[in-house]
């Protein structure tokens, strides 16, 4: 092959992978680890990664989905008590912005419980790990005493 024919093939090669990418842009996903983070005596303790995939900031800052994935370890020492994770996800509604909490409990001391779900168009995610007495949901002392933890925030 002639240099000549060599550079004619190199940047047809070029042009294909430019047209290539201007066509079909791809969407860009940061991932990041997060934790440990632990109830108040280290009662519970969570740990995990956070991947936000198809962030747009056109008009609200958000990613199109974000996948949430950890472990979550009961340290609670009574039969009585579960290790909570609890995520505040804050997410697009036309121009308003709401919440909505899920979590995750795990009851059996020393064990570790794997979670993972998905949530679209979101804008913030926070954390708070809690060690509390067997319930359906965390309680309101779980919620709203002490501070949330950031995981994930879209500029």
């Amino acid at each position: 092959m002639t240099t000549s024919r060599t550079a004619a093939v190199l940047t047809g090669v070029a042009a294909a992978a430019l047209v290539a990418l201007v066509s079909s842009p791809a969407q860009a996903a940061s991932a990041a680890s997060w934790g440990p983070y632990y109830a108040p005596g280290q009662a519970a303790k969570a740990v995990g990664s956070l991947t936000a995939t198809g962030e747009d900031h056109a008009d609200l800052p958000t990613a199109g989905s974000v996948r949430i994935t950890g472990k979550l370890t009961d340290r609670t020492r009574k039969d009585s008590a579960c290790g909570w994770a609890v995520f505040r996800i804050t997410y697009r509604d036309g121009s308003n912005l709401p919440f909505k909490e899920r979590s995750v409990r795990n009851c059996s001391f020393g064990s570790t419980k794997k979670f993972s779900f998905e949530s679209h168009d979101v804008y913030q995610v926070e954390l708070k790990v809690c060690a509390e007495g067997r319930g359906s949901k965390p309680s309101l002392n779980c919620l709203y005493a002490g501070t949330w933890k950031v995981l994930y925030l879209s500029k």
